[in-house]
């Protein structure tokens, strides 16, 4: 059988967009010789997530209007299945009224729906909330095959995978596969985590060597807010192998024949600093493009932090759509003035100086009296970054720029960050990206030639908010902090867990104290892009007015 690879981008709620794109697919696949059936990623008509949209009934209704255009549009493609997801009604009065369907197409007519039937409630996901779970899962018959068609998660019941405790209580692919099925199909909207590609094709490759049937995985690729899919879509053989590998993280359109295509030699994932870089750039990309802005501010402070985040903006937007600002106050070293223009000169952006020395004394003569007989601590550091803050958002005003702010996910996890000040913005770029991994990106964005000044990597990491302050005045080092946040939020591992891996056990109730304190700051911060397997946003989330012992 000749099948297509239809891995997009489509943008949540644009369903006449999302069905633009899709026919233009049908006529390009025409136009290459044709296919018995063309596959589109889960839910392609909505977009997903869509979460909320799906309880509109309005939006219910767009959707299946769009559905009977490409059962109109199909008769002009003859016999060729369209295969691809959507939100239908269930046609029942109890439950949610929503199923999560993939829809096979041809000559006008639907010849078949199937429905998913493990609905993931975990991390990001919260298909519970909006749809049923089948209880059926059959093939379905198609130009001679029996075609195994189920929907993202369904392929993710693995007993190998969960040896202790599975998740679900059924496995719709070994029973598709019980039931005889002769290709197995997933519709996917799977978004990318550092690491996962290799657990998604262990997966996929495992499933088609234990039932001996070869397996097509078409997955989603593009951002939707806070998440970015990768796309990485596959064809295996019956022995597990690659006969099709799509590329990461852009649209793609491949056509494969399940009789004769031969393996495309061994699976090698992308590196993983590589693929971060990727994410980031094109989640960059797709959330201002996607919510209506062409052009970035940016802050830059002669720092690895705003410099790694200028460097990924030109990447997304291009050189002349970034704006840098240096916004230098009576605590600046030369040095970080000097880096800032040197990082503008080698991305070729336009890039401006705004001293913030006025407005500071300024504030500080107008607290003054209030304040007396209280010495300067953190209240005049977080004056200077509230200032900044608010230039940068004038500037978003006046010339329509989205402020991108630069803060990583160390400073975040631990409140080494300040309200209104460098959390300001529409778009938090690292904040999912440790700082320790902050120095691999702006390496691998060296690779080739210095953009990121190197002073601005080796010097040792500064707010400047006051004289000769460095951020190990106020943080564990690094390197150690990182290992330690990543086994409290990611590994979900406790204090006493952690200190039993060899950390210093003051340390480590120190970072749990910081990370729970600052809960209601992340709570205010702007949507940051999603990259590690446990990131601040929708996928975590924690009580502010709690109170709870660490054991």
């Amino acid at each position: 059988m000749r099948i297509t690879i239809a891995q997009l981008n489509p943008t949540v709620g644009d369903v006449d967009g999302n069905l633009d794109r899709l026919i233009r697919t049908l006529a390009a696949c025409r136009e290459r010789g044709g296919a018995d059936l063309v596959v589109f990623s889960e839910m392609f008509v909505s977009g997903y997530p869509p979460k909320d949209l799906v309880e509109r009934d309005w939006f219910i209704h767009d959707v299946l209007d769009g559905i009977e255009r490409i059962r109109a549009v199909s008769r002009e493609y003859g016999q060729t299945g369209i295969l691809f997801g959507a939100p239908v009604p269930t046609g029942r009065p109890n439950g949610k009224g929503l199923y999560n369907a993939a829809i096979l197409v041809t000559n006008g007519e639907i010849v078949a729906q199937r429905y998913k039937a493990l609905l993931p409630t975990y991390d990001v996901f919260d298909e519970g909330r909006y749809f049923d779970a089948t209880t059926r899962v059959e093939p379905v018959r198609f130009r001679g095959e029996s075609l195994g068609i189920h929907i993202c998660e369904d392929a993710w019941m693995d007993a190998e995978m969960w040896p202790k405790r599975p998740p679900y209580d059924t496995d719709p692919v070994t029973e598709l596969a019980r039931q005889g099925a002769t290709l197995l199909i997933n519709l996917s909207a799977s978004p990318f985590s550092v690491g996962k590609e290799r657990t998604r094709f262990d997966l996929i490759s495992g499933h088609a060597r234990r039932h001996g049937v070869p397996f097509l995985y078409v997955n989603q690729v593009g951002g939707n807010d806070d998440l970015v899919f990768d796309g990485r879509s596959v064809a295996v053989n019956g022995d597990g192998e690659p006969i099709a590998l799509l590329d990461p993280f852009v649209e793609q359109i491949v056509t494969i024949d399940t009789a004769t295509s031969s393996p495309v030699g061994p699976y090698v994932p992308q590196d993983e600093i590589a693929s971060v870089h990727d994410a980031l750039v094109l989640g960059l990309k797709d959330y201002m493009r996607k919510v209506g802005f062409d052009r970035a501010v940016i802050g830059l402070s002669g720092g690895i932090d705003s410099a790694v985040t200028c460097a990924l903006a030109v990447a997304a937007l291009g050189p002349e759509n970034v704006l840098g600002v240096g916004m230098p106050s009576q605590y600046s070293s030369p040095g970080s003035l000097s880096d800032a223009e040197d990082l503008a000169h080698n991305l070729g952006i336009d890039y401006k100086v705004i001293a913030i020395d006025a407005p500071y004394e300024a504030y500080v003569r107008a607290l003054g009296p209030h304040f007396e007989g209280r010495a300067p601590d953190a209240t005049e550091e977080n004056i200077q970054a509230r200032i900044r803050g608010n230039y940068l958002m004038a500037l978003s005003n006046k010339l329509g720029h989205m402020v991108l702010s630069t803060g990583n996910k160390s400073e975040l996890a631990v409140g080494y960050c300040t309200l209104y000040g460098d959390m300001s913005g529409g778009l938090a770029v690292l904040s999912d990206v440790p700082k320790t991994m902050v120095y691999e990106l702006a390496h691998y964005i060296n690779r080739e030639r210095e953009i990121i000044p190197l002073a601005s990597i080796t010097k040792p990491p500064s707010a400047e908010l006051r004289p000769n302050q460095t951020d190990q005045d106020t943080l564990p080092p690094y390197p150690i902090l990182d290992a330690i946040l990543h086994q409290y939020i990611e590994e979900l591992r406790s204090v006493d867990e952690i200190i039993a891996e060899g950390f210093a056990p003051e340390t480590v109730r120190w970072v749990a104290r910081a990370v729970d304190h600052n809960e209601y700051k992340r709570k205010q911060a702007a949507p940051g892009l999603r990259v590690t397997s446990k990131a601040f946003g929708v996928g975590r989330r924690m009580p502010i007015a709690a109170r709870f012992h660490h054991g």
